[in-house]
């Protein structure tokens, strides 16, 4: 019936969440991490846009760091949008794949915005060759793989997005104060601790991706 949850994909979403926090360090989520650190300077980035200001550039690291340089819009908005921007970019992701069966052209779109994307923003070497690697990936699965293995792979990434978003801010700003970061700086503009942020932060994170979690199981 409408409306009733979907007891299959919850299970594969549970096993998927599980996978994830077991193996989390190990090296085949690494390339899943980076996209996340793009996401949360894209994040940063539509923020910027969205409220009149601009992006100049993207940097993503090696060590899972990343930098948007953005001019003008409005920081209050600005600061929080990449964790709360790369939960919501993956969760959308999930949903997309769970409500879909246009698994395949998801996985296609999403490929070529990231190749735009790096083409527009991505301005150090090695975001530009992960970008167009990941973006190619996407693109290679999209055309080549089946609707099956799309789904799936999106569903993952999706999750994983969520997940990443939510232990990124437990570690850097609520298990310790990371100078310059996003909540150290909200804490400069608003003068309130950086875990006060972190914390807020994450419980909005927590609430909208089981939010998102859950329209991806129902029928």
């Amino acid at each position: 019936m409408a409306g009733r949850t979907d007891w299959k994909s919850l299970i594969t979403l549970v096993a998927m969440f599980i996978v994830a926090l077991v193996f989390w360090d190990y090296a085949f989520l690494y390339p899943v991490k980076l996209f996340v650190v793009l996401l949360h300077e894209l994040g940063h980035g539509m923020a910027a846009i969205l409220t009149g200001g601009r992006i100049d550039h993207i940097e993503i690291s090696s060590n899972l760091g990343g930098a948007c340089w953005s001019s003008g819009g409005m920081r209050l908005v600005v600061l929080p949008a990449g964790y709360l921007g790369s939960m919501l970019f993956g969760g959308l992701i999930l949903v997309g794949a769970a409500r879909s069966r246009h698994d395949k052209l998801i996985a296609i779109a999403i490929g070529v915005a990231t190749l735009a994307l790096v083409a527009l923003f991505v301005r150090n070497l090695f975001g530009m060759v992960f970008g167009v690697a990941f973006g190619l990936v996407l693109v290679g699965a999209g055309k080549f793989l089946s609707p099956r293995i799309n789904d799936f792979m999106l569903k993952f990434l999706g999750l994983t997005s969520c997940l990443y978003a939510v232990l990124d801010i437990k570690e850097d700003l609520v298990s310790r104060t990371v100078p310059g970061s996003d909540a150290y700086q909200m804490s400069q503009v608003l003068f309130l601790p950086p875990v006060f942020w972190g914390v807020l932060w994450m419980g909005v994170s927590v609430v909208v991706s089981a939010l998102l979690v859950r329209a991806a199981v129902r029928r």
